[in-house]
């Protein structure tokens, strides 16, 4: 059980790594009165930043803010990371403020336009909403069809044309006044966006924003991104989620055929660790998947060192299956992620088993050397003087079980499937102490008992 340490590893960094998550979350700059809490909305549109945005807004509320500004800088991302965070800021309970620093292109857009107000700092874009699928090509009807609709929405929640907002996201609509002919879509500037109702002022930078708001001599909060969710958003990727799992799956099973604890188990540990990590700290997962995770391995090993029929070996597999399926935030994501995991390790597995355990600095990492009895090694006893003998099953060999041999009980294994108590068997080869006996008839057996009376 050598390997259940890869797991004891795991569980001694998740417990130092709880320090992260508990520590401090926002900075201050003093003052009295109101208070206005800025939220950063950077980089790219995925579970990570959702999770950490659903905490910087409750937190906020929490503290009684005043006011709530989201700092828009994305280039956007997934639909369904995009729509689950624009019910975040639409629904919170404290006025909100989509001040645009940077660009807000596609979902990026999309959120700015589900806050009360839209502020843009000179020189910013927001636009160009449209949805791809992941070869970056245009997304299906029935998915561009959702998301218009999602953008119209957005765009009447604050009484805006809602012409602009389909514009950003259907190249169909001709709006040439705006640069946006046919064929284009559409990218407001703080001009263009003044002019069409999609912002309500520009402001230079945070002063003049909360000159704007009225809110001059408020105190500030800011809420930053700790190391532990910076982790999260990276390790929760789904580009990076299938790279975790095929290092720890790989890891795991090159452990297994290594002496003691080595590389390939920490690597495949340290894998397994940042995925339920991550998943953990962005609030997918439940300390439940971990331990079903823990549980399934056990079996497995179980299954590998103890044959079972293969009980515990399937419940093992469900047990690790479904404690990634509860630590995902998408059921068919982490489903591909597995499969393509499991191809990769088993692809990496057969070539390096083949060509490279036994090459260079991998020779360390597979146990490779030999038991021959000319470096001086005793095997089990050798019992060839029985191979050929006839006997009698003692109990059902299934397929393994006992049987009386020259009038000797010993353990045998069958050579196909199940042979009932009393059947006759003979010995047909030997695997060290492994005898395996087939199953024959009475009358064969009589006649191999004649065939040896005329010889």
């Amino acid at each position: 059980m050598m390997n259940v340490r890869i797991f004891v590893y795991a569980a001694m960094i998740i417990s130092a790594f709880a320090l992260f998550i508990s520590g401090p979350l926002s900075a201050e700059s003093g003052g009295e009165g109101e208070l206005v809490y800025f939220i950063p909305v950077e980089k790219e549109v995925e579970r990570g930043l959702e999770a950490f945005l659903n905490r910087s807004i409750q937190t906020a509320e929490e503290e009684g803010a005043d006011h709530i500004v989201f700092e828009v800088h994305t280039p956007g991302g997934f639909v369904d990371a995009a729509g689950n965070i624009a019910s975040l800021v639409r629904n919170a309970e404290t006025p909100t403020t989509a001040f645009i620093v940077g660009d807000a292109l596609s979902a990026g857009a999309y959120i700015s336009l589900n806050a009360d107000e839209i502020v843009m700092a000179p020189g910013t874009r927001m636009g160009a909403a449209a949805v791809i699928d992941g070869t970056g090509s245009a997304a299906d009807e029935k998915a561009q069809s959702a998301w218009l609709a999602s953008m119209r929405e957005a765009a009447e929640l604050n009484d805006r044309d809602p012409e602009f907002a389909l514009a950003m996201a259907d190249s169909r609509i001709d709006l040439p006044e705006y640069g946006a002919g046919e064929g284009e879509l559409l990218t407001l500037t703080p001009g263009q966006a003044l002019e069409a109702g999609y912002a309500e002022a520009t402001a230079e930078n945070r002063e003049e924003l909360l000159e704007y708001l009225g809110m001059e001599n408020a105190e500030i909060k800011e809420t930053e991104v700790s190391f532990a969710e910076q982790l999260a958003r990276f390790v929760t990727h789904p580009v990076v989620i299938p790279i975790l799992l095929s290092i720890g799956s790989l890891g795991l099973v090159l452990e297994l055929y290594s002496p003691g604890f080595g590389i390939p188990g920490i690597m495949g540990a340290s894998a397994l660790f940042l995925f339920f990590f991550g998943h953990l700290v962005a609030g997918f997962a439940g300390w439940e998947a971990v331990i079903l995770f823990g549980i399934g391995v056990i079996l497995i090993l179980v299954e590998i060192f103890s044959p079972s029929f293969g009980i515990f070996g399937v419940l093992g597999i469900g047990g690790v299956v479904g404690s990634l399926v509860l630590s995902s935030y998408s059921t068919v994501n982490i489903m591909i992620s597995v499969t393509i995991a499991l191809i990769i390790t088993v692809i990496a597995s057969v070539i390096f088993f083949k060509y490279a355990s036994y090459k260079g600095p991998f020779r360390r990492v597979i146990l490779s050397d030999q038991t021959k009895t000319e470096l001086g090694y005793v095997s089990n006893e050798n019992r060839d003087e029985i191979l050929g003998q006839t006997g009698e099953a003692l109990t059902v060999l299934r397929p393994s079980g006992t049987a009386i041999i020259n009038d000797e009980r010993l353990d045998v294994v069958s050579e196909g499937g199940y042979i009932e108590q009393g059947r006759k068997v003979k010995v047909i080869s030997m695997a060290g102490s492994r005898i395996v006996v087939r199953e024959i008839s009475e009358k064969i057996d009589e006649s191999i008992e004649k065939k040896e009376e005329k010889t």
